[in-house]
């Protein structure tokens, strides 16, 4: 079966493993875990026999697609080569997609053409509240069925890895972790290399946290904090560490979409004070904007079916903007609550794109409500569709964004979690998943200061 050269629906998704199963049945199974909130199965494709367990989702995030066409790929070479399930003595369990009700609401652009304004004017993905991986209210009071079918699937497996599939819509490449694994930092510097994916050195993601080699970061603990800390830093529970219980390690496997070749630069910046107060300016007046434009949009989307669906994330963007300019200005960010550490070109960069990628996220939702009202007596839509013009150009021209082919895409995060494998893989005992601690043969994770963390 040839992988695909675009990302692939929740439809195409299911299809596809269905008649992988078709294909080989005595090594592959599809089962339905749960249900989403809108009726849609949650299907895991299992292979090999192996008493290891390794878990890999797709779709956490609605927007990041490219997590589909990496485990189909996986499950294709998990059953070529015996090495990676007998050899190993495990058991691939790939989740086709964790959210796809957002997934099925990204495809207006999902299949393509890929250029910047079409993904943005037709971007989905929901409020925080509202993002499976997440637990808010931990674990024992998670109400999303999404959720609650990821959790119950790593308490029945209890795999000595998961791996989360996520993608960067610009940017580079990057890896997050719950515990270290050695030996990751070359061999992610070779893949990125090989296929000419930049790698992310100054994540904006990650910008807080500890690093354990280029482009490899450490998850910190989460911790209980307000909605905007939620929002900005990541600060609680989440389906990374639930299954630390019984010895597993979880790596957030990051792959763009357009690459940008300078979040690879980890040289001194010649100005940082300089880029820091144009990216917060940017940021203040590019809000001021979209809120007024929302002002005047709202009164009119009372005959929007599902409206609080789009306005949720646009409340979180327009929410948490105001308080991330602060922190990253050099006037205002010596009193926040966490100041910058030193930073590198590759952090400018990350932080520029991150302020804009925020407001083009809120204004191409704004210009979905408008169209869904199949009115605009605000006269809202010429200025949005200046608006994310003008911004994605800055991505084109200003960044130097360029599209990063699906099959290239899918490609890295594949190797990637290869690697990954490989390296958990001689850290855990014989027998994994017995019991607290099995399968990592490291020590259950150590206490430490409370890190804050970005989260886009």
């Amino acid at each position: 079966m040839p992988p695909f050269p675009r990302y692939p629906t929740v439809d195409e998704l299911g299809a596809r493993a269905a008649a992988l199963v078709a294909r080989h049945p005595r090594d592959a199974r599809l089962r339905r875990i749960g249900t989403s909130r809108a009726g849609t199965p949650l299907w895991l494709l299992s292979v090999g026999h192996g008493s290891r367990q390794a878990l890999v989702v797709a779709g956490p995030h609605a927007n990041e697609p490219v997590g589909g066409a990496t485990v189909l790929r996986l499950a294709e070479r998990a059953l070529a080569d015996v090495r990676l399930t007998e050899g190993a003595d495990a058991t691939w369990n790939l989740l086709l997609c964790l959210d796809p009700d957002g997934l099925r609401r990204n495809e207006g652009w999902l299949t393509g053409p890929y250029t910047l304004g079409r993904y943005f004017r037709n971007f989905f993905r929901p409020g925080f509240l509202e993002q499976p991986e997440w637990l808010p209210d931990g674990a024992a009071d998670a109400a999303l069925p999404e959720t609650r079918a990821l959790l119950d699937v790593q308490d029945e497996l209890r795999p000595f890895l998961q791996c989360s599939l996520h993608g960067v819509d610009i940017g580079g490449g990057f890896v997050e972790l719950t515990r270290d694994l050695p030996g990751l930092a070359p061999r992610l510097a070779h893949i990125a290399a090989r296929l000419g994916i930049p790698r992310e050195l100054g994540a904006y993601d990650a910008l807080y946290w500890p690093g354990l080699g280029p482009a490899v970061y450490r998850i910190p603990p989460p911790r209980r904090a307000g909605l905007a800390a939620a929002i900005t830093e990541a600060a609680v529970e989440s389906t990374w560490f639930h299954p630390q219980r019984h010895g597993t390690v979880t790596a957030v496997v990051e792959a763009p979409m357009w690459g940008v070749t300078a979040v690879s630069d980890g040289s001194p910046p010649a100005d940082g004070d300089l880029v820091l107060r144009s990216v917060s300016r940017a940021l203040r007046h590019d809000t001021a904007l979209l809120r007024h434009l929302l002002a005047r949009i709202r009164p009119h989307l009372s005959t929007v079916p599902d409206a609080e669906r789009l306005l949720a994330p646009v409340d979180d963007y327009l929410l948490v903007c105001p308080g991330l300019a602060d922190a990253w200005d050099p006037e205002t960010g010596d009193g926040a609550p966490h100041p910058l550490p030193p930073l590198t070109t590759a952090h400018l960069a990350a932080l520029r794109i991150s302020g804009r990628r925020l407001v083009l996220r809120t204004a191409g939702l704004l210009h979905q409500l408008v169209r869904a009202s199949g009115r605009d007596p605000a006269g809202a839509l010429p200025e949005l569709d200046r608006l994310i013009d003008e911004w994605c150009a800055d991505y084109r021209d200003g960044c130097g964004a360029r599209w990063i082919p699906v099959a290239r895409q899918a490609e890295y995060q594949a190797r990637v979690v290869h690697s990954v494998f490989e390296l958990a893989g001689r850290h855990t005992r014989s027998g994994s998943g017995a019991g607290p601690g099995a399968g990592s043969g490291q020590p259950e994770w150590e206490a430490g200061a409370v890190v804050p963390v970005q989260r886009d």
